[in-house]
């Protein structure tokens, strides 16, 4: 599991003095780099795209360019505050729960997109997403149920509320890119899956949260 390492980094730097928000901050850079930013990228592309393009091909045409822009940059810097400062709440609480909080949310985020991927049409047809092949609706229910039980693992540490608020949340947060997607572009492309994960794994930490 690609969440694995920073786990173990947040636990190990629980151990030490360092600040919950520093340790926080590891946490998700590690993880940012074990996934190559390929989420925050995506992310920073539809808000560059979403926010610069005045009709859909021009946001795709955007969304195509490496550079980026002051939508992409806030974007980024704003879902980077919210994850650290939310998962450095969850630290404060207990290291262990943050443990098992970030597992969960990396099981849980990467699974609601695949809804997306299922449920909306390709925005492009030479595109990441569509190139691939959108997954079937029984295989996206299946891993959706695996990500449950890994969600899990939160319980000893959180509710049974607040676990059902977190995947409420995330799920809420991912429906809601979709249907902005749907509106800017058509459907879904790579970019948006991306952009998917990292407002489901702020909405899941949030929820946690509530």
């Amino acid at each position: 599991m690609i969440a694995a390492a920073p786990a173990a980094l947040l636990l190990l730097l629980s151990l030490t003095r360092l600040p919950d928000m520093v340790i926080a901050a590891a946490a998700i850079a590690l993880l940012a780099t074990v996934t190559g930013a390929f989420h925050e990228d995506g992310l920073g592309d539809i808000a560059d795209g979403f926010g610069g393009g005045a009709t859909q091909l021009r946001k795709l045409e955007i969304m195509k360019d490496s550079r980026i822009g002051a939508f992409a940059a806030v974007a980024i810097g704003l879902a980077l505050a919210l994850r650290i400062g939310l998962l450095a709440a969850i630290v404060a609480m207990d290291p262990w729960s943050a443990v098992t909080a970030f597992l969960a949310a990396a099981a849980v985020s990467r699974t609601l997109p695949l809804w997306i991927w299922t449920l909306l049409p390709a925005a492009r047809v030479d595109g990441l997403a569509a190139s691939l092949g959108a997954p079937g609706r029984v295989s996206t229910a299946l891993a959706s149920l695996a990500a449950i039980v890994v969600a899990c693992m939160v319980l000893p540490y959180f509710g049974v509320g607040q676990l059902m608020a977190a995947l409420g949340v995330a799920a809420l947060a991912t429906l809601m890119l979709g249907r902005i997607a749907r509106r800017q572009i058509g459907g879904q492309t790579g970019d948006v899956l991306g952009a998917a994960q990292q407002v489901a794994e702020i909405g899941f930490f949030a929820g946690l949260l509530l």
